[in-house]
């Protein structure tokens, strides 16, 4: 059984209503003409507005869409409801309530069983930093600060990382102080796909995104650039 993963450190349905070609791609993954696709919007505090954005965008796409809502589950079996879909597609808002929630509702053993059994894994920023052992969040307002999360992708990650003025020197000075993992950065755009849990490419929706290895050498975080395949506009 093959397992992806796909982490955006921005862009999709949310961020470019007019451009899916991130959401495609994931899509592409399941090689199904109708894959069911199930959001799950916990880190915003299940936000019905980003909610009805994924409708739209995803029956545009032709998908079968649903979400997992935490307030108001669909069903008493959550395990049975995650592992009838083709993808699960996490939105971003904040890691740190993201994961207390996933944990009290077991959420981490299902999405961990997803995994292993096929399922496409796929998010944006809070969606994207779940899939590995930890990364650099905004969670606390004022504060970059580092949340430990599921661990089916080895190291850290950091979204939005030429994008946001915080992100990649926090990042840096986290990484060069042994705080965080060695890892990996992507910017708005950019999409990190692991085929069984190794790197297999990096694809972007936007001409100029790039993606990161992040490593601690001598004292220092030391930046090495991501080959990158421009998806087209």
């Amino acid at each position: 059984m093959t397992r992806h993963i796909i982490a955006m450190g921005g862009g999709g349905f949310s961020m470019e209503p007019d451009h899916l070609a991130l959401d495609r791609y994931v899509m592409r993954q399941t090689r199904k003409r109708r894959p069911k696709v199930c959001f799950v919007p916990t880190a915003s505090g299940d936000s019905e507005g980003y909610t009805v954005k994924f409708y739209a965008a995803f029956s545009a796409l032709g998908a079968q869409p649903s979400h997992l809502s935490l307030f108001r589950p669909p069903t008493g079996d959550l395990e049975d409801f995650v592992l009838d879909k083709d993808i699960i597609y996490v939105g971003g808002g904040n890691t740190r309530s993201l994961m207390a929630l996933w944990r009290e509702w077991r959420l981490d053993r299902i999405f961990r069983k997803a995994h292993r059994h096929g399922v496409v894994l796929a998010g944006i920023s809070a969606g994207a930093l779940c899939w590995f052992q930890e990364g650099l969040s905004d969670s606390v307002p004022g504060k970059m600060i580092r949340v430990e999360c599921l661990g089916l992708v080895r190291g850290s990650h950091c979204p939005h990382y030429s994008n946001q003025a915080a992100r990649r020197p926090a990042y840096l000075r986290m990484v060069a102080a042994g705080r965080m993992k060695a890892g990996l950065a992507a910017d708005d755009g950019a999409a990190l796909h692991f085929v069984d849990g190794t790197l297999s490419a990096v694809v972007t929706s936007r001409p100029q995104a790039s993606a990161f290895r992040v490593h601690r050498r001598a004292g220092k975080a030391v930046e090495q650039a991501l080959d990158v395949k421009y998806l087209g506009g």
